[in-house]
């Protein structure tokens, strides 16, 4: 029993385990890459019998210790080198090790794993266990040798090898579970087996290379590495801080080549510029209005209650019938003197045939009238459309005022743009390069998606217009020629009509040139033109 009162047996068996640990990790890493190319249900069996075997080779290969140190004795010269069946070993090993990961940086690199169009394709497991067996000798070798050169006791060596493989059996699959979900940790692992077959093949031809520069260039890379995961861990917190909603439809747009832009100093992807080619500009603009439209206000989408035609029951027949003649549209609200004394909905052929008829209104052809909180959403309200059989549905606030009205058209001119009808002029005319008139009416989110901007929009705010926003800006009714400033884009009142902004002109600048009034930078809640 004097060997446990040995220190230098402790020390060495200690160190001997920690070394192990290191060579198994490394083995076990290219066990586990081995294994991905396995169905899922065999990996697992694979990466223990992998293990399993490695043990047994390096318990098997510490019995025959005095052979494995006979193999020093030369075998030929070539030249003045003279080369021994270790030498051999190690030679064809680190050939080996270059081999393999090389051929798996390369399929890494080049991104071959990806490129599966039917059903993924696994390998025969026997190939996988061949060649896990040939991983196996390999390191089984390098690491008996570097027990061979540090313990002299054949015990200590066997016990150290069983107790750090012991630990890699029970640790594995954690291990391989991280190593697979951080590729860049796989190019890492790769690059070390590059390494270490490097340093068994200058070992080959009689160079000898110090374990502890290896150990050093290795602990290194794994600090830098640590640094590397760290900081990307520490960018998708950051990240997950924005709604994932709002990720996901700037990552598809930015797919499609479309407004949201990366990060400040970040550079356009490739795939970014290809996509401005592979799209059109009136795909991305859908794509943009269909990820946007649960976020915005009825408000933002419906026809104002000051744009609304409506018949008045007790008007005479002819001014009824001269008004659905100057106005295209399909259905009416029908009030009772003012539009908050709302009758019902007349389609517009019916309104026609009773006039021709008996010159009044037919009650029968009243429609319910369809009224929704303009608290509500969107989706709520397009759900609403689809069961209304083409009614149009009535706004209303908090105390029975009808703010507006909602149409299938308006939903459709919120994905896609606006359809004017045959009285209207688009509300965004694009008057040269970098210059634009607006309608002061004009949906704020329609302006943003013409302008290429993303800074007029915001949730907390209740307007949804041009003007709203502009008003919101300057505090109060504004003069012809008065103007706003927001980043590159300069805002210019060009007319007002009846104590509202009726058009502005709107110019890109190199930099701001007019100092903004109202303050703050504007966000609003979007809307969209009717």
């Amino acid at each position: 029993m004097e060997w446990m009162a040995d220190p230098n047996i402790w020390i060495g068996f200690s160190t001997l385990v920690v070394l192990e640990i290191v060579l198994g990790i490394d083995n076990l890493i290219f066990i586990a890459i081995l294994a991905e190319k396995l169905p899922p249900e065999q990996r697992d069996r694979a990466r223990l019998l992998g293990l399993s075997l490695a043990m047994l080779m390096r318990v098997g290969l510490l019995t025959m210790i005095s052979w494995i140190v006979s193999l020093t004795e030369p075998l030929f010269s070539v030249g003045s080198m003279a080369l021994s069946g270790r030498d051999l070993i190690l030679l064809l090993g680190g050939l080996f090790l270059l081999f393999k990961a090389t051929m798996e940086l390369h399929e890494r690199v080049e991104g071959k794993t990806a490129q599966h169009s039917g059903p993924v394709e696994y390998a025969s497991f026997t190939v996988v266990v061949a060649q896990i067996i040939a991983l196996d000798a390999v390191f089984s070798l390098d690491s008996v040798i570097t027990a061979v050169g540090m313990v002299d006791e054949l015990w200590v060596m066997m016990a150290a090898v069983v107790v750090a493989m012991g630990v890699m059996l029970f640790a594995s699959k954690t291990l391989t579970r991280f190593v697979n979900a951080h590729p860049t940790v796989v190019v890492l692992c790769l690059s070390f087996l590059l390494m270490i077959g490097l340093s068994l093949i200058a070992e080959g031809f009689g160079f000898h290379i110090p374990k502890s520069y290896l150990y050093a260039a290795i602990g290194f890379s794994v600090a830098i590495e640590a640094l590397n995961q760290l900081a990307s861990r520490n960018l998708a917190k950051e990240e997950s801080r924005v709604p994932l909603r709002e990720r996901t439809a700037d990552a598809i747009l930015r797919m499609l080549g479309g407004s949201s832009a990366p990060a400040p100093g970040a550079d356009a992807t490739p795939l970014a510029a290809s996509a401005e080619e592979a799209f059109e500009p009136a795909e991305r603009h859908m794509v943009s209005g269909v990820l946007s439209l649960s976020q915005r206000s009825i408000r933002s989408i419906m026809t104002n209650r000051a744009d609304i035609s409506w018949i008045d029951i007790d008007a005479p027949a002819d001014v009824i019938r001269g008004q659905i003649m100057e106005t295209p549209h399909s259905f009416f609200p029908v009030c009772k003197g003012q539009l908050d004394e709302i009758i019902g909905v007349v389609r517009a052929r019916d309104l026609m045939a009773d006039l021709a008829l008996g010159g009044r209104i037919d009650p029968a052809h009243v429609r319910t009238p369809i009224i929704i909180p303009e608290t509500g959403d969107v989706l709520k309200v397009m759900d609403t459309l689809k069961r209304s059989h083409g009614q149009l549905v009535l706004i209303a606030d908090e105390y029975g005022t009808l703010q507006g009205l909602v149409t299938p058209i308006d939903i459709l001119e919120a994905i896609a743009g606006e359809f004017p009808d045959e009285d209207e002029q688009p509300a965004v005319l694009r008057q040269g390069p970098d210059r634009w008139r607006i309608d002061g009416a004009a949906d704020l989110h329609d302006v943003e998606r013409e302008l290429g901007v993303d800074t007029l929009v915001s949730e907390s705010d209740d307007y949804s217009s041009l003007a709203g926003f502009l008003l919101e800006r300057l505090g109060t009714l504004p003069t012809v020629g008065e103007q706003v400033v927001v980043d590159d884009l300069r805002f210019e009142v060009a007319a007002v009509e009846d104590r509202r902004i009726a058009s502005v002109l709107v110019t890109r600048t190199a930099a701001a040139e007019t100092p903004q009034r109202g303050g703050r930078n504007a966000r609003s809640q979007p809307r969209s033109r009717n």
